[in-house]
């Protein structure tokens, strides 16, 4: 992907176009499951229909008698390590006698065309022996990680208000499915084109489990349709490599829909039970919380996840005493991993229900006891850390409260919900409003090596100074390019801006998660240019590489040191950064048939810096959306450990008609130990979203709604007389 400028210079702080922007909305941008070299051959997946059981054998006669497969593979056949994963090689690359989840991978076929592969799969036989499957988190012992946090000593106050909430398993739900090109090479080696966000760490993986040198296993990163964290972990990597590397010629993997439910990790469920103590005048005095998320079959980045949600687990408030117990557990239940706030989404619908409930108790708003508790710089965290920039969330809170609020819907009935299906008139239509709140950390934590590499290159092409980026960060939607653009123009003052394909060729970038490349990444462009302008001599740019010719620098950022939490304490700087972001929702809800409309969402949110303004307000939009999906439909139904929704037919994602019009307002409060002082900015809306949707519905109905998403039935069978349902309680 390239990004040549011949207009005026768009540096930071500009809505600079983005490279791949006219060919996305034309269909003509490549993505991954374009991929097509002569001569390759189709890959697919057998995959275990059973949650838990153990293989006693397989026979691939069969798939081997059908015209056209050219070969089939299970775990006997992977050259090297049989097991990987992101943080423990816990994940088989292939079953080899039990499977842990339904959809696990079995076993491989390649042949020559994508239909002949998919039957020569189905007709492997397996004869599996179905055990029981640990399916509730409550019941397993099989502990990922746990993680307390123990601040102070009184838990006892004036008021005292508890709840037990609940967040469903929700997808990414990426629009392009996972896809893949792994081409064998003459030294013996593989190139693969993938879809991915961290192509070192895939790399990483890939090499001991083919048995190959990390430099004969070369990553290059094709079109990305989203990832929101799905593409953190391997996924058909491996699989394709190892058919590449037998059958010595390219082979295509591409998940259809239905199978890139089982292909990657989603959000973990969890069930969290909180207390929360203050005075009469609202002010918190203790907050106890229980926080259960299900990792699922295998570890992938739960550890992070449930220190994540520990750390985070109280939301941007002071309180004096805490006492956080954070929990991880394997199930037989489909693995969870990164997706969008990571961790910090669960424990923020719960704090913020909480936050609700109290103000109700004391008498105060939604937003005065929120204001009453803020934190702002100078503030501690619950894990000790303080807060040493910015943090004006009390301001945020009242600026929020000041929006104008959005007219009663009228008789359109394209405004009321059910929309021109007519299942309303108004009849049953009542106006909730609800806020929420949430912190998100910036970055890797916890004393992870987190940094970003850059090479710049500045030449003259045609007698104009020319400018090349290259990192190995993934641009997966979010404007990674165009941003590692503005600031090469911005640094060296050159018009002229190339961003070259990531690659595995030029040192790692990390992930394209956590809210950190522009932080990360940008850190590592900007250093890197600065090192090529000092090379200039104080001369512009052209006759500075006429004088000296070619200049190349390449240059590693690092962001300031983490640290582990105390694992009894909880206690630690952590993290790196902490940004905000508040939301206010207005819903108009049918309380006879359960609908639910977003009429309006507000948001607040300080960035430190903006680079790129529209590109920001699309991450704000975007976070939201995935917010308002959680809140109201997103949802992997799994029943006995067995998927019953996986397809978008069933799983349902907001659309545009499910969008509401968004009033932003966009703080900038620079971090002064950031490059530009800028605030990574994507995840913060995911997270205070949901609560502020939920209560607004709670507003509207009156009832408790303790479990995301909120369905119909939770609001029309309580108001119809027909029980709680268990989930209004």
């Amino acid at each position: 992907m390239t990004e040549t400028a011949s207009q005026a210079r768009q540096g930071v702080g500009v809505s600079a176009q983005r490279p791949d922007a006219v060919l996305k909305v034309t269909g003509e941008f490549a993505y991954a499951s374009d991929l097509w070299l002569e001569g390759m051959v189709w890959g697919a997946t057998l995959r275990s229909p059973h949650a838990s059981a153990w293989i006693r054998g397989v026979d691939v006669g069969p798939a081997l008698a059908i015209p056209g497969v050219r070969a089939v593979l299970t775990h006997e056949d992977v050259p090297g390590e049989k097991f990987y994963g992101l943080d423990v090689k816990d994940q088989p690359v292939l079953a080899i006698d039990q499977v842990r989840y339904q959809g696990e991978p079995v076993a491989l076929v390649a042949a020559d065309h994508p239909e002949t592969a998919r039957r020569a799969a189905a007709a492997i036989v397996v004869r599996y022996e179905p055990r029981a499957a640990v399916t509730d988190p409550r019941e397993s012992r099989n502990f990922v990680r746990y993680q307390p946090v123990r601040k102070g000593d009184t838990f006892e106050a004036d008021v005292v208000v508890t709840g037990e909430y609940e967040v469903g398993m929700q997808d990414q739900a990426f629009l392009g499915p996972e896809s893949g090109l792994a081409v064998p090479a003459e030294d013996g080696g593989v190139d693969l084109y993938i879809a991915t966000q961290w192509l070192h760490v895939d790399r990483d993986q890939l090499a001991p489990c083919l048995g190959l040198p990390p430099d004969k296993v070369r990553l290059t990163l094709s079109g990305v349709g989203g990832a929101f964290g799905a593409r953190e972990d391997l996924s058909m990597q491996v699989h394709a490599c190892m058919l590449a590397l037998r059958l010595n010629r390219p082979v295509k993997i591409s998940y259809g829909r239905e199978e890139s439910f089982f292909g990657h990790v989603h959000r973990h469920p969890a069930r969290m039970r909180y207390e929360h103590g203050a005075t009469r005048d609202g002010r918190l005095v203790y907050v106890k919380a229980d926080i259960l998320l299900d990792g699922g079959a295998y570890c992938s980045s739960s550890p992070a996840v449930v220190g994540n949600a520990a750390s985070l687990g109280a939301g941007p408030y002071e309180v004096p005493n805490v006492r956080v117990d954070a929990t991880g557990v394997y199930t037989n239940n489909p693995p969870c991993g990164a997706m969008r706030g990571f961790g910090a989404v669960q424990a923020c619908y719960a704090y913020e229900s909480q936050m609700d409930r109290l103000a109700e108790a004391c008498g105060l708003s939604p937003v005065e006891v929120r204001v009453r508790n803020a934190v702002s710089q100078g503030s501690a965290l619950i894990t000790g850390q303080v807060i040493d920039s910015p943090a004006p969330l009390a301001d945020m809170l009242r600026d929020l409260e000041s929006f104008p609020l959005p007219a009663p819907a009228g008789q359109d009935l394209r405004a009321l919900p059910g929309g021109v299906s007519q299942t309303t008139h108004g009849e049953q239509v009542r106006r909730g409003v609800g806020y929420g709140v949430g912190i998100k950390n910036i970055c890797f934590s916890e004393g992870f090596d987190d940094y970003s590499t850059a090479r710049v290159r500045a030449e003259l092409v045609g007698g104009e100074p020319h400018v090349t980026v290259h990192t190995a960060a993934a641009e997966v939607g979010q404007g990674l390019v165009t941003i590692q653009a503005q600031i090469a123009r911005t640094e060296l003052g050159v018009e002229q801006v190339t961003v070259a394909t990531a690659d595995t060729s030029v040192g790692s970038a990390g992930s394209s998660s956590a809210s950190r490349q522009s932080y990360v990444t940008g850190g590592a462009v900007k250093a890197a240019c600065e090192a090529v302008r000092e090379r200039f001599s104080g001369l512009p740019a052209r006759e500075a590489l006429e004088k000296f010719g070619p200049i190349e620098e390449t240059r590693e950022y690092r962001h300031r040191p983490t640290y582990p939490l105390h694992p009894e304490t909880g206690q630690g700087d952590s993290h790196t950064q902490l940004a905000l972001c508040v939301h206010r929702a207005v819903v108009d809800v049918d309380v006879e048939l359960g609908l639910v409309k977003v009429v309006e969402l507000a948001a607040v949110q300080d960035v430190g810096r903006v680079l790129n303004p529209q590109a920001l307000e699309g991450q704000i939009h975007g976070g939201s959306a995935q917010g308002l999906g959680l809140a109201l439909m997103e949802e992997i139904q799994v029943r006995d450990g067995v998927v019953l929704n996986p397809s978008f037919t069933d799983y349902l994602i907001p659309t545009i008609l499910d969008m509401p019009p968004m009033t932003l307002k966009i703080l900038e409060n620079p971090d002064p130990a950031a490059p530009y002082g800028l605030r990574g900015a994507g995840e913060p809306p995911t997270l205070s979203s949901t609560p502020a949707i939920a209560a607004a519905v709670r507003a509207a109905t009156g009832l408790r709604l303790t479990r995301v998403p909120i369905r119909p039935e939770d609001i029309a069978l309580v108001h119809n007389g027909e029980g709680s349902h268990g989930r209004c309680a």
